[in-house]
């Protein structure tokens, strides 16, 4: 393996993708090569989110210890290596990482730490924002328990997206929204926890609760909203007329 290839395969290594005479050939390279040894650190902490583990563990003279990867990745990566260097197919495979949490997160729940509707600060938020700003906004209030809260609603092809801010209720508690239907059909939209503190609510650490989902009917055919807690002793927190 000759110098310039062995400045490559510095991912490559961090990944463990090397096979043994290049490995070998890397680590006899990296002893005299600080630009290599300084890329390797910066490198070997993405390799270790890539299968979740801790910060990883020092080889005997030094070398840090290549970490594991999940098969399929690695079978792809040792694909597109040969014609890319290896410090992109890092970040490559960080990106995949990254992309493969966002997707299996789906929905979002998440609660505003700002006086403002909602924030911005990631997609899901921005999208819950947008869709508040957008979309058909009712509210309502309900004197018996307190609760206050907005939804705003948007047309899809497949039924309804469904945002809310909710606001003046007391954990702890699990708590869901629903799309009730002209037949009286409950539609579950989003569910979520209230802390015991709550939201907005003196003590409370955060004013309302943003949160967004989605019903498999159109805004046309819904008659009213809930917000409903779950378990023993469930009722309506707070009704909302659409």
């Amino acid at each position: 393996m000759t110098a310039p290839a062995a400045h490559v395969d510095v991912g490559a290594y961090a990944l463990g993708l090397l096979e043994e005479p290049d490995r070998r050939a890397f680590e006899a390279h990296l002893s005299t090569c600080l630009p290599c040894h300084e890329e390797l650190a910066a490198l070997s902490g993405v390799a270790a989110t890539l299968d979740g583990i801790g910060p990883i563990a020092e080889a005997p003279g030094g070398l840090p210890e290549p970490a594991p990867v999940p098969e399929l990745l690695r079978r792809r990566i040792r694909r597109e290596r040969r014609g890319r260097t290896a410090r992109a197919l890092v970040g490559a495979a960080a990106g995949l990482v990254l992309l493969g949490g966002a997707l299996g997160a789906g929905y979002t729940v998440g609660a505003d730490r700002s006086p403002a509707p909602a924030r911005a600060s990631g997609g899901a938020d921005a999208s819950a924002a947008a869709l508040l700003r957008d979309g058909h906004q009712v509210s309502a209030s309900d004197a018996g328990t307190g609760a206050s809260g907005t939804v705003s609603m948007q047309g899809t092809a497949w039924g309804s997206r469904v945002a809310l801010q909710l606001s003046k209720v007391r954990g702890p508690l699990e708590c869901e929204l629903v799309a009730v239907d002209g037949a009286g059909r409950a539609h579950t939209v989003v569910g979520w926890s209230v802390p015991a503190k709550g939201y907005g609510l003196p003590g409370s650490a955060q004013p309302r609760l943003t949160v967004q989902g989605g019903a498999a009917i159109k805004p046309a055919d819904i008659t009213r909203f809930e917000v409903r807690t779950l378990g023993s002793g469930a009722r309506t927190l707070l009704t909302v007329p659409a």
